[in-house]
């Protein structure tokens, strides 16, 4: 009756348990594709296929059935975490009453547009089944940009539950509700108790972490329940939820340090209840969204959150009069009511308004809601007329500036720590609105897939071994080669090191010196350093010298993979010194390749001197797709002099309002003789196109070419102040959308 090698006692064992149970009629192990396909032939109503521990690499899983009710086909992993899915594999099944559980997806990435998807072809759906206790882990595609789905639910009736999705790091929804076909609309679909770990910030558009619907189906009915999951800091884009279908209810999650929102992008009727926001003031930290007409936002907690604009604690969108489906559909008849809103930073009405959203809310209210905060005393931001917006029984903390004033009282700021660790406003107050207990609604633990470990996996510079390099040639290369991530490599203060070969950095490290008489690196490579997938740079005390470098254009000290790299990267630079960068034409400090994105780039208390080409060119990603290199970038106590080029050129294209950066810190620095080369093809000193949020201060110019900005969409926040233009031209701008304090010129 069934295939069992004698020689697989364990198999045997675990079959035995399975038959002791009435609940299965037939259960098969498996150990190759092969013998699941042959067997997937064969599945009836209360069978059970097994997959055997192990490895299974290169497979392309189909399982069907038509299971009962009470009598549901299985398709289980021998031992829960123990059935690795790797390669270039995906899963797809389809019929009525199927379960799987137990798998972990790892390793690799899929062929196709899916993982998992529940449907084998286009008509051959998925009902009435279920997802549960399986893992998803940086199942990502090599190209950054290539676009693919973890998880793609069709069909009707079907549950995900207890499920891990962590670490996606390519372009593309995490999970999707997809609606293409009637099969797939009023599906009923309940999504609850999964684990969304972190994903890193795209720098693009298409990182939603759950998307129901898409802007053509928008209209239609997907009446999906999304409740009591845990999405735990996922930043790929600033829509963490695109809610794009009507009739869907978001119940009971929890969203932790979580850049970005729950975003009510299109369709109508949506609800969104007792969710709890914990930003702890991280940046870019966001809440709700509406747009649409019938939408409930009610008894949400929202502490700490720092996004503003459309990534506000509470936001309210303008519309477009008679919208078309893809764009903004006019808020009516909503509700933004009995919330709970703490320290947080925005809160924005009639958001996006400008000559195509024109049309303000209308029959909406924003009623009962608890307001106190004492990091921004001026939240409210409107950018059009409120009229249509009943405001009722709210309360503003007394120091805060209001500029709507009727509808709200006033109390003075009173915040406590309850007894489940959560900052709460006065209890008279919660009573007053009839909150409720504020107690999160769904632990972190009570979430995913209960086999694996919800560990946090970030290493950072200079936690693991210290390592003593000697001076000399490939000294350094063989040390790297050597290093484990976290390590730190320790250089002789005043010793000579000459590259070779490439210093290839493939994890986090450091490479320093002790404060005193800084070791020189040289190289005899058109790079010194080439930072690839997977790693991340800090260097401090350092010395880097051309002397020894080949007679190219376009050499570098460091920079990114040619080849896309779908890891983040981060690079420190410390008191360092940079010389004679001058062979040849255009010798960058750093270069960024396409495809490639850092956290964050920071140059800090280093002296730059005779350079040909510019310190930082972050200006590659040109398909004006609002694709860009950089999410942090900060410039600060530095002295940059006789550099032909720019000292940061950064550029952000496109219109796209997906993503939050760059955001760029420049302050308390030197620019002398910069970005007058006769080649220098931009003639500024700085550039930055498409940067969201720009802080220049207390820099001083002196006879060098003028700073210049690109000002595009999203009301990019642009601040210059305490600057110092010597012998300099006045700032070159494309329009005036930029604050200016006390800029002198000499």
């Amino acid at each position: 009756m069934f295939k069992l090698p004698l020689t697989k006692v364990s198999q045997r064992v675990f079959l035995l348990l399975l038959l002791a149970c009435p609940l299965f009629s037939h259960a098969q192990v498996v150990n190759n594709i092969e013998q699941f396909n042959q067997a997937v032939k064969t599945l009836a109503p209360g069978d059970t296929l097994v997959m055997a521990n192990g490895v299974w690499r290169d497979v392309e899983l189909v399982f069907k059935g038509k299971g009962h009710k009470n009598k549901p086909i299985k398709l289980k992993a021998q031992t829960p975490g123990k059935v690795i899915i790797s390669g270039q594999s995906n899963l797809s099944f389809s019929g009525e009453y199927l379960v799987v559980e137990g798998l972990a997806f790892k390793d690799g990435y899929t062929p196709t547009g899916e993982v998992i998807a529940f449907r084998t072809s286009l008509d051959d759906l998925a009902n009435h089944s279920r997802l549960t206790n399986v893992v998803v882990d940086d199942f990502s595609h090599p190209e950054r940009q290539l676009s693919d789905l973890w998880v793609a639910v069709y069909g009707k009736n079907n549950r995900i539950d207890h499920n891990t999705f962590v670490n996606k790091r390519n372009r593309g929804v995490t999970f999707a509700v997809r609606m293409n076909s009637e099969g797939s609309r009023k599906n009923n679909h309940i999504i609850e108790y999964n684990y969304f770990g972190p994903r890193q910030v795209l720098g693009a558009n298409g990182g939603e972490t759950l998307r129901i619907g898409t802007s053509h189906y928008s209209r239609e009915y997907a009446n999906t329940l999304v409740q009591y999951n845990y999405f735990d800091r996922t930043n790929g884009e600033h829509e963490i939820i695109s809610n794009k279908s009507s009739g869907n209810t978001f119940r009971g999650n929890v969203f932790y340090e979580a850049q970005g929102t729950l975003t009510m992008r299109h369709g109508h009727y949506t609800r969104v209840e007792n969710n709890y926001f914990l930003g702890n003031r991280k940046p870019n930290t966001g809440g709700i969204r509406i747009i649409n007409e019938h939408q409930t936002v009610n008894n949400n907690y929202l502490y700490g959150l720092t996004g503003h604009r459309f990534r506000g604690a509470l936001v309210i969108m303008n519309g477009v009069p008679n919208s078309p489906p893809n764009r903004y559909d006019p808020v009516i008849e909503s509700t933004m009511n009995n919330n709970i809103v703490i320290d947080s930073d925005y809160i924005q009405l009639c958001a996006g308004a400008d000559a195509e959203r024109s049309a303000p809310p209308s029959s909406t209210e924003m009623q009962n809601n608890i307001i106190m905060g004492k990091h921004n005393l001026s939240p409210f931001t409107v950018f059009d007329d409120i009229s249509g917006i009943s405001f009722k029984g709210n309360v503003l903390n007394k120091d805060a500036s209001n500029p709507i004033q009727s509808g709200f009282s006033s109390e003075p700021y009173s915040v406590r720590e309850n007894q489940y660790g959560l900052r709460v406003p006065a209890q008279k107050l919660i009573d007053k609105i009839a909150f409720g207990e504020v107690k999160l609604p769904v632990t972190k633990a009570e979430t995913g897939a209960n086999f694996y470990p919800k560990q946090d996996r970030h290493v950072a510079f200079q936690s693991g071994q210290t390592l003593l390099v000697k001076a000399g040639t490939d000294t350094l290369v063989s040390a790297l080669n050597r290093s484990q991530p976290g390590d730190t490599l320790v250089l002789e203060n005043g010793g000579e090191y000459l590259l070779t070969r490439f210093a290839n950095i493939q994890h986090p490290v450091t490479i320093m010196a002790k404060a005193g008489e800084k070791p020189i690196i040289r190289s005899e490579k058109p790079s010194f350093i080439v930072i690839e997938n997977g790693g991340a740079l800090e260097v401090e005390n350092l010395w880097f010298d051309g002397a020894e470098s080949p007679d190219y254009k376009g050499n570098s000290v460091i920079r990114t993979s040619r080849y896309s790299m779908n890891i983040n990267y981060a690079l420190s630079v410390r008191n360092v010194k940079v010389t004679d960068l001058n062979v040849n034409g255009f010798f960058y400090f750093f270069k960024a390749h396409p495809g490639t994105f850092a956290d964050y780039i920071e140059i800090l208390d280093s002296e730059m001197v005779n350079i040909t080409g510019a310190i930082l060119q972050l200006n590659k990603e040109t398909d004006d797709l609002g694709v860009y290199s950089v999410e942090n970038l900060t410039l600060s106590g530095n002295t940059f002099k006789d550099i032909k080029e720019e000292v940061a050129t950064v550029y952000r294209g496109g219109t796209d309002e997906s993503t939050f950066g760059p955001m760029v810190t420049v302050n308390n620095n030197r620019l002398i003789n910069v970005g007058k080369g006769s080649t220098h093809r931009s003639g500024a000193s700085m550039y930055f196109h498409g940067v969201q949020k720009l802080h220049i201060a207390n820099t001083e110019w002196d006879n060098s070419a003028p700073l210049e900005l690109y000002l595009t969409n999203g009301e990019p926040i642009t601040l210059i102040e305490d600057i110092q233009l010597k012998n300099t031209p006045k700032i070159r701008a494309n329009n005036t959308g930029y604050q200016l304090n006390n800029v002198t010129y000499k």
